[in-house]
């Protein structure tokens, strides 16, 4: 299997390089690119996860519906929908993209930094996803109220919904301008 690398960026969104997965979170973690999505239902709800046990960050947070990081080279979009199947087993045609800018620093009790310029995305979906346990320990769909109540939720999660004041089928689309420059392949 081939080493999962993250792409490395400057303060203005621009590729700088790589490094591995593995190795890139720790106490001085390097800017880069990642992404946040939040899975919607035809009944307006939000499907929230609680991360695994053992994730090396974050581990049994509830959070918006799936993170993660896109290859070198390979579109957001495209790298929410692989997501999405990898973690929770959805798949899906297309992910609207909701905040193009969002980007946060966010550092655990035990010193491990979060840096990610993460675009964030909004993905039409209803049923019962079939979570990964090695990503996802629980799983449930909420009123948009509920989440928006909860203070109990991952940093980057608790400063999306500051932005997305407005319930999910009312947020206004983003514009692929927009995005950081090497998230715009």
């Amino acid at each position: 299997m081939t080493e999962e690398r993250v792409v490395l960026l400057d303060e203005r969104g621009h590729a700088i390089g790589t490094e591995p997965k593995a190795t890139v979170h720790h106490a001085a973690t390097p800017l880069h690119l990642a992404f946040s999505s939040y899975v919607v239902d035809a009944a307006g709800r939000v499907l929230l996860t609680r991360r695994a046990l053992d994730k090396p960050t974050w581990p049994g947070i509830w959070t918006n519906s799936c993170c993660g990081h896109p290859l070198p080279d390979e579109p957001l979009e495209q790298a929410v929908r692989r997501r999405l199947s990898d973690e929770l087993g959805i798949t899906v045609a297309s992910a609207e993209l909701v905040l193009p800018k969002f980007r946060y620093r966010a550092e655990m009790p035990n010193g491990i930094v979060e840096n990610e310029m993460c675009p964030v995305y909004r993905v039409r979906w209803s049923g019962d996803p079939t979570p990964v346990p090695s990503e996802v320990v629980d799983y449930r769909w909420v009123e948009w109220d509920e989440l928006r109540a909860r203070a109990d939720l991952s940093p980057w999660c608790l400063e999306q919904l500051a932005q997305l004041t407005a319930a999910p089928d009312d947020w206004p689309l983003g514009h692929s301008a927009d995005l950081p420059a090497a998230a715009q392949v």
